[in-house]
């Protein structure tokens, strides 16, 4: 890919004091994934619409 990011932030927003929640981008797939940290600790998973899919950004 050269120089090209394979993943990019599309939106970070703050849930309290020491917890964030980010959505990140696969930019040659384009399915997003949520991840969430809560202090030292975090979790990632894929991004589902209200019918289970997963949601694929294009």
């Amino acid at each position: 890919m050269g120089k090209d990011k394979r993943f990019t932030i599309d939106e970070k927003g703050g849930l309290g004091f020491v917890s964030n929640a980010t959505i990140i981008v696969d930019n040659e797939t384009g399915v997003n994934y949520l991840f969430v940290n809560i202090g030292e600790s975090g979790g990632l998973t894929p991004l589902l619409d209200s019918k289970g899919n997963v949601i694929v950004t294009r």
